[in-house]
């Protein structure tokens, strides 16, 4: 127990409540102060711990003996050692109770604070990598996008903090022309993509965008039904490896309709 307001306020209180009662039974008639001392005792393990709260305990029930030899002399009633005996015990469950309660709530604060901190540190290094990262909750809203993704698709930090559905970054960046495909295309792609987030297909996909850059774009599952979207740059290994020759087959590959995967992308929005 630390020695300070905090340790001694309960003792203290105890001891003007106890004044106070004798002050005033030379004038009126008073009901007991026990409900009064538990108060205090309950306010003593809330604001310093066990420590404080038992010794609160003990001086509530010296003063509830001493306000009653005040009353009736050094003659004790079984009645007024029972009430002694009750109120003792009472002050001992109550200084017990609320100090491990307070030490449980102290050791939650602490625990969400390092969790806090750690989610900081984390959140700041992610910054720092040229890896677009995205995390998506179970419904497909971004609950996290670091700054890489936000500079390679132009999403502006009000929207990227706003936690949009993955839909809505996906017509951001149609509307702000990102991908390097055709227009009568893209609802396809699109569909794609968020078909691939729906089911968590792992498959990797080259995206290029308009800026000349070249991404590898990765869906994770998670544990808790969210996402992980990573973008890593490939543009390097990937433009120089292009073989302008097979650009006619690589166009054959993309699907003409995608009704099926259209039909996804209503159901999303």
């Amino acid at each position: 127990m630390r020695f300070g307001w905090r340790a001694i306020s309960g003792p203290a209180l105890t001891a003007a409540a106890l004044l106070l009662a004798m002050l005033l039974e030379r004038v009126i008639a008073l009901p007991s102060p026990a409900p009064l001392f538990i108060c205090i005792v309950a306010l003593a393990g809330t604001l310093s711990g066990v420590g404080s709260a038992m010794i609160t305990a003990a001086a509530a029930v010296t003063g509830a003996a001493l306000l009653s030899l005040n009353r009736h002399g050094v003659s004790y009633a079984a009645a007024d050692l029972i009430r002694l005996g009750l109120l003792a015990v009472t002050a001992a469950l109550t200084a017990g109770i609320t100090g491990l309660m307070r030490e449980r709530l102290l050791g939650t604060f602490a625990a969400e604070r390092r969790s806090h901190t750690l989610a900081a540190r984390l959140s700041a290094a992610l910054d720092q990598v040229d890896i677009g990262i995205v995390l998506l909750d179970a419904e497909t809203r971004a609950e996290f996008i670091n700054r890489a993704f936000r500079d390679y698709f132009a999403v502006p930090d009000e929207i990227a903090d706003g936690k949009p559905p993955f839909i809505a970054l996906m017509y951001h960046c149609r509307d702000t022309g990102a991908f390097e495909l055709p227009e009568d295309e893209l609802g396809i792609f699109i569909a794609q993509r968020m078909e691939m987030v729906r089911t968590g297909d792992a498959t990797p996909i080259t995206i290029a965008l308009r800026t000349g850059e070249v991404l590898r774009f990765v869906c994770t599952a998670l544990p808790d039904g969210g996402r992980m979207l990573s973008y890593t740059p490939v543009t390097d290994l990937v433009r120089h490896t292009d073989a302008p020759a097979r650009a006619d087959y690589y166009r054959s590959l993309r699907d003409p309709t995608g009704r099926k995967l259209i039909r996804y992308l209503r159901v999303a929005e």
